[in-house]
C-alpha cells in the first residue's frame, strides 16, 4: 500500500498538511490546498456551527447543556475544543471566514471560571495551554495567558491543574498543554525571558521522563500514555510529546526510547492505529475507529519519524 496516497485520500484539512510534511509538493500547491480548509469539508463544517454569540454549542469549555452535577463529564463540542480543532486543521487565520469567527469570540466569549475574556485565559494550565496555542495561532494577544503559565509552575518546573487543590507534583497532561502553548507564543516573537524560561523548565520535565516514564523508577507512568490518540484534547501521549519536540526541532537522546516505541507500532503497511479515543460528544466524525488504522495518527507518526531519522542519517 502507498501510505501517502492513502493519506491524501482525505479532507483538505489533513491533505494540505500531508503535502507539506511528507511530499515534495511545491509551496503553491500546499497553499492552494490549505486555502480550501475554510470553505470545504471539516473546516467549513466546524466554522458553520459557531453561533452568533461566538460560541459553539452554547458554552466555552463545556457545552451549554452539560450537567453541572457531572463535573468530570467530558464533552468536546464547546468553543474551546472547537477552536483547538480549527488550529489542528491548520486553517488560514487570515481567511475572511476565520477573521469573522475570531471577532465574535473576542467580543463575546467568556470563560465560565470567572467571566474572563477567552483570549485572556483562566487559571487551569491545561486549559490555558491550549487557549494560548489558539490565541497565538489566531494572532490575538496572549500575554496574559503566557504570564499566568509562567507564574503558576510548581517547584519541579512544570504544571498540574490540581495545584490549587494542593498538588505539588506536576502532571504530564497539564505540562504538555502548557509547553505547547508557550512554544506557540514564542513563535510569535512576543515571548519574554520569563515565558521562555517556563517553556524550558516544562520541556525539561518531559525530557527527564522520556515523555512517558516516571523519573523515580523508569516505569511507564500510565499505560494510556503509550497509546496513540487523535484528537488529543487535553490528554498527553507519547506521540503528542514527540510531536512537540519535532515542532521545536529539539533532538535529545532522552527521546530515543519514545521514538522506538512509536516506530514499533506501525503495521505491515506502514500505518498506525488509533489506539485510544477520548470519549465524549463531538461535532465532527472523522470516520476513524479505535483499533483501526488512522490517517491522523499515521500522518503525525510519519512526520515525527521523518524528522528524527533525517537527523540520525
Amino acid at each position: 500500500m502507498d501510505v501517502v496516497v492513502w493519506l491524501l485520500d482525505s479532507d483538505p484539512a489533513l491533505r494540505w498538511q500531508v503535502l507539506r510534511d511528507l511530499t515534495d509538493a511545491d509551496a503553491a500547491t500546499v497553499a492552494a490546498e490549505r486555502a480550501r480548509v475554510a470553505t470545504e469539508g471539516w473546516g467549513a463544517q466546524l466554522l458553520a456551527l459557531q453561533d452568533a454569540d461566538g460560541r459553539w454549542d452554547g458554552g466555552t469549555y463545556r457545552p451549554g447543556w452539560a450537567q453541572e452535577d457531572r463535573p468530570f463529564f467530558d464533552a468536546w463540542t464547546a468553543t474551546h475544543f472547537s477552536l483547538q480543532q480549527l488550529v489542528d486543521f491548520g486553517i488560514d487565520a487570515e481567511a475572511p471566514e476565520v477573521r469573522e469567527a475570531v471577532a465574535r469570540v473576542r467580543e463575546n466569549v467568556r470563560w465560565e471560571h470567572d467571566d474572563e475574556p477567552y483570549f485572556d485565559g483562566e487559571v487551569e494550565p491545561c486549559i490555558n495551554g491550549v487557549a494560548l496555542v489558539v490565541t497565538a495561532y489566531l494572532g490575538e494577544d496572549g500575554t496574559r495567558i503566557a504570564d499566568t503559565l509562567a507564574s503558576t509552575r510548581l517547584p519541579d518546573g512544570a504544571w498540574n491543574c490540581y495545584a490549587e487543590y494542593g498538588a505539588r507534583v506536576s502532571s504530564f497532561h497539564s505540562t504538555i498543554c502548557s509547553v505547547e502553548g508557550l512554544a506557540a507564543w514564542d513563535r510569535t516573537g512576543r515571548a519574554t525571558d520569563e515565558h521562555r524560561e517556563a517553556l524550558r523548565t516544562g520541556e525539561e520535565y518531559l525530557l527527564e521522563r522520556s515523555v512517558f516514564r516516571r523519573r523515580s523508577t523508569g516505569a511507564v507512568a500510565d499505560p494510556r500514555m503509550t497509546m496513540l490518540s487523535y484528537p488529543v484534547r487535553w490528554f498527553h501521549d507519547v506521540l503528542r510529546g514527540l510531536d512537540h519536540f519535532r515542532e521545536r526541532d529539539l533532538r535529545d537522546p532522552r527521546l530515543a526510547d519514545a521514538v522506538e516505541l512509536l516506530r514499533s507500532k506501525a503495521d505491515a503497511d506502514g500505518r498506525w492505529a488509533l489506539e485510544n479515543v477520548h470519549e465524549g460528544p463531538t461535532l465532527l466524525d472523522f470516520d476513524e475507529r479505535e483499533g483501526w488504522p488512522s490517517r491522523w495518527v499515521t500522518w503525525r507518526a510519519l512526520r515525527v519519524l521523518r524528522w528524527w531519522d533525517g537527523e540520525r542519517a
